[in-house]
């Protein structure tokens, strides 16, 4: 099930990729949902012939999460796949994420797969940052192991219809994108959701990020996270002590954080200190936008 805003020549891409999947292609049906202002006569005219079968929907309501709810109640499989209209699956990914299922069955058990940066674009440092408890974290995950709902991702991860019809999917008035995953996978836990890793259910992430882009994103992301916390209130305001705690400590030092470019993480003495320069100037760059978003949202609930 992938959403959409109209990125057609990276959409192309993954259908493309879909149909490298080996035996189970002829198996698959692909949905496409995208908001009504979107043009994708383009794909719709190469739906014929897919490998696969291939549908497009669209959302009156141009959202993350009423695209996905769209998709996944269009459908009557018994597993629901979720990936973005920008990730590439490698070969191999559908039947990654198959095996993973077969191996554990019960309706509660989803399967994460891995996001990787695609080779096609330059990985900035500042990108490598984002893998890192930002955007993406899979640090300490293993094969097989438990990675804890809050990794649920969208951009790739797969878990059963059954378990989506006793939730009722996702929240599209409260959480219509930025932390929809997140709240979808929190009430799913309280039914015995657990979240395995598949690392070998890969896919390639083409889309670029750049600091500039992310001090608009954080704004939005403020908003959710209040949100979020709002409806669970026992959940930790993760980004809120993250960005918290960068501007209360001394100012980190760009000449060397300018160093990541050069200095490998793992680099003996030298790496760890860049690198800790670099999170901190990065965390200090985009708090003061996250904490005036959260702060105005504050004022707005209180108004």
């Amino acid at each position: 099930m992938i959403p959409t805003v109209g990125r057609l020549e990276v959409l192309g891409r993954v259908l493309d990729r879909l149909e490298r999947q080996g035996p189970e292609v002829d198996q698959l049906e692909v949905v496409v949902v995208h908001p009504e202002t979107a043009d994708l006569s383009a794909v719709a005219r190469t739906a014929p012939d897919r490998a696969y079968t291939l549908r497009l929907l669209h959302s009156q309501r141009a959202n993350a999460s009423s695209q996905r709810n769209i998709g996944w109640r269009s459908v009557s499989a018994p597993l629901v796949l979720f990936i973005g209209d920008d990730t590439l699956p490698s070969v191999g990914f559908i039947r990654a994420h198959l095996d993973a299922h077969a191996q554990q069955p019960r309706p509660e058990v989803g399967v994460l797969g891995r996001i990787m940066w695609s080779g096609d674009s330059p990985v900035t440092p500042f990108m490598r940052w984002l893998e890192h408890g930002i955007q993406f974290d899979y640090r300490g995950l293993a094969a097989g192991g438990d990675a804890g709902w809050w990794r649920f991702y969208t951009a790739n991860v797969s878990v059963k219809r059954a378990m989506l019809e006793r939730v009722g999917g996702f929240d599209e008035d409260r959480f219509p994108f930025l932390y929809e995953d997140l709240d979808l996978a929190a009430r799913m836990s309280r039914l015995g959701f657990r979240l395995t890793y598949e690392p070998s259910a890969c896919v390639e992430h083409d889309h670029p990020q750049t600091l500039a882009g992310w001090r608009q994103r954080v704004r939005r992301i403020a908003v959710a996270e209040r949100r979020f916390c709002e409806r669970y209130p026992q959940a930790k305001p993760y980004f809120y002590d993250l960005f918290s705690d960068a501007l209360a400590a001394p100012p980190a030092r760009r000449r060397r954080a300018r160093l990541a470019a050069m200095v490998p993480p793992g680099m003996p003495w030298l790496g760890p200190r860049v690198w800790a320069s670099f999170d901190l100037w990065h965390r200090q760059q985009l708090a003061p936008e996250f904490l005036a978003a959260w702060r105005a949202a504050e004022g707005e609930a209180h108004s």
